[in-house]
């Protein structure tokens, strides 16, 4: 199971990385959001997964982490969820301002660098 997400945060980075390196906004745009997804599922594998086990130390048992979920993790992936639509809304309005002004979605501003040297 952890060599299953180890993957998909791998597979999530690779892709994520791959995205960012291309000269498109929308490109960028979706390169960040998978990145995003990589480093929450990367936060939430480090907190060790545990299911049904509670987060709150009961006095009844022993406070080993062994008996415990870590609720760290789980609260700094919902902050980091928020933060990323927040982050994803803002750029996805300056990227269609730059649309509008440019007409084009070349993260440089210009169009294809290709045809104009054609």
């Amino acid at each position: 199971m952890i060599l299953l997400f180890s993957l998909a945060v791998g597979l999530l980075a690779g892709a994520g990385v791959y995205l960012m390196l291309r000269a498109r906004t929308f490109d960028l745009i979706l390169g960040l959001s998978l990145l995003a997804h990589a480093v929450n599922l990367f936060i939430v594998l480090m907190g060790r997964i545990r299911t049904a086990a509670p987060p709150i130390i009961d006095p009844q048992k022993a406070p080993t982490l062994a008996q415990y979920a870590d609720p760290l993790p789980q609260a700094l992936v919902l902050t980091a969820i928020v933060i990323g639509f927040a982050m994803t809304a803002l750029i996805i309005v300056i990227a269609m301002a730059a649309h509008r002004k440019t007409n084009s979605d070349h993260v440089d501003g210009g169009g294809d660098r290709d045809e104009d040297s054609a």
